[in-house]
């Protein structure tokens, strides 16, 4: 008669502990990505429809993160307080109630005070997600965690424009918000019937690392704001949310007018970015086994993903060659991901990892507001090329910028 090793019991039940929870946050992660994207795809057909500037329908996407930016940064303290459980099904509820507002909306204005409420949804995710992923996980899977919460992020992404224009085209943009409200709700429906799996139980709190501070930052609730490095991730996702707003809202159609790309195509770039940024996230999972080349692997994705970038600007292309640059920038970047994230756990003390998460990741928000509304600018004085090329610099300064994390983290670790 066999006995069972308890030790392996034990790991048995963490595997599939991780796995449950890994799975639920990132369902919870790809539908907040989700949401971002589900009206820019949709604004050739708002735009006619309303009768509004791209800016007009940038300024709506500005205020839908500059809320969202302001929520991340108060939740990430609601979170540490309260836990991650309640402000992740708030979140949801927020989601889902605006995506049906949006769905009845027959005007401009209808649509801001959606654009509010979405906003206040999308702020609680990063803390939420993070602090789970950061207290449950166990160590030795926290960088395929964090590629899993990247790459299921990269499919909402991904899977927003594939579903949105394809049911515009056949019905309306109104019943293609409805569809997208009817899976945000029924994600929530799901998440609400496992809610027992995202807890932080005395059982995930015995097993937290050691409060982990720079430099003396002590356990005063405000501390964190004293090291110099959580400042430093936060300019470096504010630029990488600039980048990556233009490759949603309007890298696509500016290379449609560049290089003469069919309009029923414009839609399966981002797709296909969003595709293969899935997959690089997977990959770069494998990236994050050593911690200290993590901004290494950052940097050589963003300077290739800048040089890709310039090639759609200076090359005469042709579709294939369009759909497969994209398909390469989407990989490059996805590899980046889980080394990206690492670098922001480098400068996160354990205690402190909802507020920490809240303000570097506000950065996000504040980036996309600002770049949705200057380039939706470009766009409608057809300035294409100034898109792009915004696009390539955009990249180059986050090679610069991972490398400066990392500088200023050893500088005040020594």
């Amino acid at each position: 008669m066999s006995t069972l090793d308890p030790q392996a019991v034990v790991k048995s039940r963490d595997l599939k502990g991780d796995v449950q929870l890994i799975s639920m946050v990132g369902v919870a992660h790809l539908v907040s990505h989700f949401s971002q994207l589900i009206l820019p795809p949709l604004f050739p057909w708002i735009k006619e429809s309303m009768q509004v500037s791209y800016a007009e329908l940038g300024f709506l996407m500005s205020i839908f993160f500059v809320v969202s930016c302001a929520v991340q940064a108060i939740s990430g303290f609601a979170v540490d307080r309260l836990g991650p459980r309640p402000m992740l099904f708030s979140g949801l509820m927020c989601l889902v109630i605006a995506m049906f507002g949006f769905a009845c909306s027959d005007s401009y204005l209808q649509m801001m005070p959606c654009a509010i409420l979405a906003g206040v949804g999308n702020g609680v995710f990063h803390p939420a997600d993070y602090t789970l992923i950061n207290r449950r996980v166990s160590p030795q899977r926290i960088g395929h965690a964090y590629s899993v919460h990247g790459l299921t992020g990269s499919l909402g992404w991904a899977l927003a424009p594939a579903l949105m224009v394809p049911i515009a085209l056949a019905y309306s943009w109104h019943v293609a918000v409805f569809v997208a409200a009817l899976i945000c709700a029924s994600v929530l429906l799901v998440l609400w019937l496992k809610r027992s799996q995202l807890s932080l139980d005395p059982l995930s709190e015995s097993k937290a690392e050691p409060v982990k501070t720079l430099n003396g930052g002590g356990e005063g609730e405000f501390d964190f704001l004293k090291i110099p490095v959580v400042w430093m991730c936060f300019a470096f996702f504010l630029f990488y949310s600039m980048a990556l707003s233009i490759v949603q809202a309007y890298a696509p159609e500016a290379v449609r007018h560049l290089q003469s790309v069919p309009l029923k195509v414009t839609a399966s770039c981002l797709t296909l970015y969003m595709l293969c940024s899935a997959v690089g996230m997977f990959l770069g999972g494998f990236l994050v086994t050593n911690p200290t080349r993590a901004e290494k692997v950052v940097g050589v994705a963003f300077l290739t993903a800048g040089s890709l970038s310039l090639s759609l600007v200076y090359f005469e292309l042709g579709v294939w060659q369009v759909l497969a640059l994209f398909c390469l920038m989407g990989l490059v970047s996805g590899c980046a991901g889980p080394s990206r994230d690492l670098l922001v756990k480098g400068a996160t003390p354990t205690n402190a990892t909802g507020r920490v998460y809240g303000v570097v990741y506000s950065g996000l928000d504040i980036g996309q507001a600002i770049s949705a509304f200057i380039f939706g600018i470009f766009m409608d004085h057809q300035n294409y090329e100034a898109v792009i090329v915004g696009l390539a610099l955009l990249q180059v300064v986050l090679v610069l910028g991972a490398f400066n994390v990392r500088r200023v983290q050893n500088s005040f670790q020594s």
